[in-house]
């Protein structure tokens, strides 16, 4: 298996080549869990395969990396508003984030709007002590910045109610757990109803996860002590405007909530509706972890509605409107674009596994072209295109000298590593 680094990334991966004789060519597009996961289970399934990624960055792993986190731009910012996505990937030191610099110091309360992981992983950097984040690979210059933040307070918005949560026990269990950190849920959110009842009957994470919060809501003191920093879950309210400072033209100063109940849509699914009743919620920080939309990408199939590629078991579909729909021989998906923002890094794994399936099931088919019928040049082929386009390519090793670096200043601070957050920096250590 081969790697390179360059072009835009998505999840999809190509078959090249199927003829027995011959290795059977791949090429995987995207670096992250999905892509990785795609290029191990082809390689267990078809030994002799030639397998290769590429990437637009030099350094590989995408989520695992940059924790790449979910975030809606359908709303309308002001400086101090910031998507959970450019948020996380400042903080794990992402170079199309290095500049950020959110403005931490002139507000002590922040306000996140989403309750999924990632907005849990968000409120945990700005509330946990900056001493115990000293020894992580955070990036230093995110380090500094939150020594130096005012940041107090934290709320975590939803639109639906605890039972809906969409965190997983993990990650919730963890910022829960920080150090002298007041927990505040209103108690008339914990109420359930039989929906409530029926949706908890057949979800597991949903009970535990509900557990969690009623826990978190009665063991702790009903007012925070002097000097304790914050975390308030905020239910049934969605966010409906973004409100403007007077002392500060330009720069938020506040959120309008709509407070929100829920309705069946169909057994054990709820969603919100707005009840046309507001209220207003004061911040100088507001970001925004509510949801993820994936871009189209030229010439490949897109459903603009769900925002994915459309697909069956991870083959790409070309028409979806004929019966039955027709292939795109030999082009197929994986990871947020094949099945949507869902899951856990884990959850790759099986998406991958599917993918695969499909494409090892069309190569015993004959439904895949072989290199007889039309010849594909693969890896020189791709590498004789890129040189053609003046397209400079890094190969692996050139990640191997950048994770060296990176564990080399790591270890001068006692960190696992120091990441290298600049685009100059990048390439001066790729090239050395």
């Amino acid at each position: 298996m081969k790697m390179v680094n360059f072009g835009a990334r998505s999840w999809l991966c190509r078959a090249l080549s199927t003829i027995p004789s011959n290795p059977l060519r791949v090429c995987v597009v995207g670096s992250g869990p999905a892509g990785f996961y795609t290029a191990e289970k082809m390689l267990k399934a078809h030994q002799q395969a030639q397998v290769d990624i590429i990437d637009r960055l030099p350094t590989p792993f995408g989520l695992v990396r940059s924790g790449v986190a979910p975030d809606h731009p359908e709303t309308k910012d002001l400086n101090g508003i910031y998507s959970a996505r450019e948020f996380v990937w400042w903080y794990n030191g992402h170079p199309d984030c290095r500049f950020l610099n959110p403005d931490l110091k002139s507000t002590d309360t922040a306000v996140i709007l989403g309750q999924g992981n990632v907005a849990l992983d968000v409120a945990r950097v700005l509330l946990r002590p900056t001493t115990e984040l000293v020894t992580t690979d955070i990036a230093s210059h995110a380090l500094a910045a939150l020594k130096e933040s005012a940041i107090r307070k934290v709320y975590l918005v939803g639109r639906r109610g605890p039972v809906q949560a969409a965190c997983t026990t993990k990650e919730l269990r963890e910022v829960l757990g920080i150090k002298d950190l007041h927990i505040h849920i209103q108690q008339d959110d914990l109420v359930k109803t039989p929906l409530d009842e029926e949706e908890l009957k057949n979800n597991r994470i949903q009970r535990r996860v509900y557990e969690f919060l009623s826990k978190a809501a009665t063991s702790g003191a009903s007012h925070p002590c002097s000097g304790q920093r914050e975390l308030h879950f905020v239910f049934f309210r969605k966010p409906n405007r973004f409100l403007e400072s007077d002392e500060r033209s330009g720069y938020v100063s506040g959120i309008s909530l709509e407070k929100t109940v829920l309705k069946g849509v169909e057994p054990g699914k709820q969603m919100a509706v707005g009840t046309q009743q507001f209220e207003y919620l004061g911040c100088g920080v507001v970001l925004k972890s509510i949801g993820y939309k994936s871009i189209p990408v030229d010439g490949l199939p897109f459903d603009h509605q769900k925002g994915v590629v459309p697909n069956i078991n991870g083959r790409v579909l070309s028409d979806t409107s004929k019966d039955p729909p027709v292939l795109e021989k030999g082009l197929y998906v994986c990871g947020w674009l094949k099945r949507g923002p869902t899951g856990i890094i884990a959850t790759n794994l099986y998406c991958a596994e599917e993918t695969v399936a499909a494409i090892s099931d069309d190569i015993e088919q004959g439904v895949v072209p072989s290199s007889s019928s039309l010849p594909k040049p693969g890896r020189e082929g791709l590498l004789q295109l890129l040189d053609n386009r003046n397209v400079r390519v890094l190969p692996f090793s050139a990640w191997e000298k950048i994770d060296s670096e990176e564990r080399r200043l790591g270890n001068l601070t006692n960190k696992p590593r120091e990441k290298l957050a600049a685009w100059e920096e990048l390439m001066k250590v790729a090239t050395e």
